[in-house]
């Protein structure tokens, strides 16, 4: 990675983990949101998200997509959270997951870095959106359009900052990346616009895809149970 590619993934993280500051403390203007029944709530659905996320075979690769990259249904968990809780909850089962998973990393804490940007920009809008229109077309917009942000942002910003970074901190050759990309799709030419159309766009809705329709499935038919989680505290 070039010094001018480094300084451009500084500077894309640090606006977004301004962005994600300014939207948190959007969330937290009420009055006490932190209380026993959030975190007890919060706490369970991270513990699920944990588990989707760190435990072998529940994630796997597929075909025609590089063997880099697997689909994981964390982010189910936090969808629900933020849901029925509000995105404050999601968000945090974002962060407790990602912050468990972060000893164990095989990728100098690039992965995880990526997976937390890329559910925050899922989660957060789907759960916000739905806070105020609390109805099953309400819910239908809100996975719609958090779908779009997530498959836009993960799919630039791989293709543009967090290959180059992986392969700054792995040290891994650019050529290896990519010939492990065209071993998988001889269409991909590079790590840039190629690579965003054959495998950014299409891996990231496929997988959000089949997270919406699990959580969509899941919420509708569990909600009542999950809203008397914690009621006790």
């Amino acid at each position: 990675m070039s010094k001018f590619d480094l300084t451009r993934l500084v500077i894309a993280v640090a606006c977004i983990v301004i962005a994600g500051v300014f939207m948190l403390a959007k969330l937290v203007k009420k009055k006490n949101p932190i209380t026993t029944k959030f975190i007890a709530r919060t706490g369970l659905f991270a513990a699920m998200s944990i588990i989707l996320y760190i435990v072998p075979g529940l994630t796997f690769g597929v075909p025609f997509f590089p063997a880099f990259l697997e689909f994981h249904f964390d982010e189910v968990p936090a969808l629900i959270a933020g849901f029925a809780y509000g995105p404050l909850s999601g968000f945090f089962v974002i962060l407790v997951k990602t912050l468990v998973k972060l000893p164990f990393t095989s990728t100098m804490g690039v992965g995880e870095l990526a997976d937390f940007i890329y559910s925050s920009a899922f989660i957060i809008p789907a759960a916000i959106i739905y806070k105020k229109h609390r109805s099953v077309k309400g819910a239908l917009i809100a996975l719609l359009i958090a779908t779009v942000i997530q498959v836009l942002t993960s799919s630039l910003i791989t293709s543009f900052l967090i290959l180059d970074f992986y392969i700054f901190m792995m040290g891994f050759p650019k050529g290896a990346i990519l010939g492990m990309c065209q071993a998988a799709n001889p269409k991909i030419t590079s790590l840039g616009w190629t690579f965003w159309a054959y495998v950014g766009v299409p891996f990231n809705a496929m997988k959000d895809a089949m997270v919406v329709v699990i959580t969509f499935i899941l919420y509708k038919r569990l909600h009542r149970v999950i809203d008397r989680i914690g009621e006790n505290h």
